[in-house]
C-alpha cells in the first residue's frame, strides 16, 4: 500500500488547516465576542469616569459654597463684635463730645480722646445729624417742633439734641433732634 492508500482512521475526520474548524476560523469566530467584551468593558470604565467626574463636581461646587457660607459668617460675627463694642462706648463717646463743647478737653485727656475718635472711625464709625439738614424719618428721631430763623421749604432740623451714629452705613441710634416745618 502507498501512503495515498492508507485507510483513514474510523470515527475521525480529516481536518486540513485553513478548513472546517482548526486555527484559521476559530481567530475570526473569537475576535468578534472580544471586541464586543472589550467594548462594554471600555463603556462601563468611561461610565464610571462619567460618574465620577459628576461627583468630583459636585463635591468641589458644595466645598466652594461652604466656604463662601463661613466666610459670610465670620465677617457678620465679626461685625456682629465690633458692633457690640461700640455700643458700650457710645456713652464714654457722648460724654467726651459734651466735654469738648464745654471746652473741657485739655492735657493727656484730649489726646486720648482724640485716639479714641481715631480708633472709632477706622472701624466706620460715624456720627450725623447737623442743623439745617433735611429730616429724614429712617435717620432722626423727631422730639419736638421749634421755629427756625429762616424759612424752609421742607421739614428740617432746627436743633440737636443728640448726634445719630452709624457703623458702616447702618444707623446704631439715630439723631435726635427738634424740627422746623415749612412755612404755610
Amino acid at each position: 500500500m502507498t501512503e495515498n492508500d492508507k485507510p483513514e482512521p474510523a470515527g475521525e475526520e480529516f481536518v486540513a488547516d485553513g478548513e472546517f474548524g482548526g486555527d484559521g476560523l476559530e481567530a475570526p469566530l473569537e475576535a468578534p465576542a472580544e471586541d464586543s467584551i472589550v467594548a462594554a468593558k471600555i463603556s462601563e470604565l468611561e461610565e464610571l469616569a462619567a460618574e465620577r467626574t459628576a461627583d468630583l463636581q459636585r463635591l468641589q461646587a458644595e466645598y466652594a459654597n461652604y466656604k463662601k457660607r463661613v466666610d459670610r459668617d465670620r465677617a457678620l460675627s465679626r461685625q456682629g463684635g465690633i458692633e457690640a463694642v461700640v455700643l458700650d462706648l457710645l456713652p464714654v463717646l457722648d460724654s467726651i463730645e459734651a466735654a469738648r463743647e464745654h471746652a473741657e478737653l485739655v492735657g493727656g485727656f484730649k489726646l486720648v480722646a482724640d485716639e479714641l475718635e481715631k480708633v472709632s472711625a477706622k472701624y466706620g464709625l460715624e456720627a450725623y445729624g447737623e442743623v439745617g439738614e433735611a429730616f429724614d424719618p429712617q435717620l432722626h428721631e423727631a422730639l419736638m417742633h421749634m421755629p427756625y430763623a429762616d424759612p424752609v421749604e421742607v421739614v428740617t432740623i432746627a436743633a440737636v439734641m443728640q448726634k445719630g451714629v452709624k457703623l458702616n452705613d447702618r444707623v446704631l441710634r439715630p439723631a435726635r433732634v427738634g424740627v422746623a416745618d415749612p412755612d404755610a
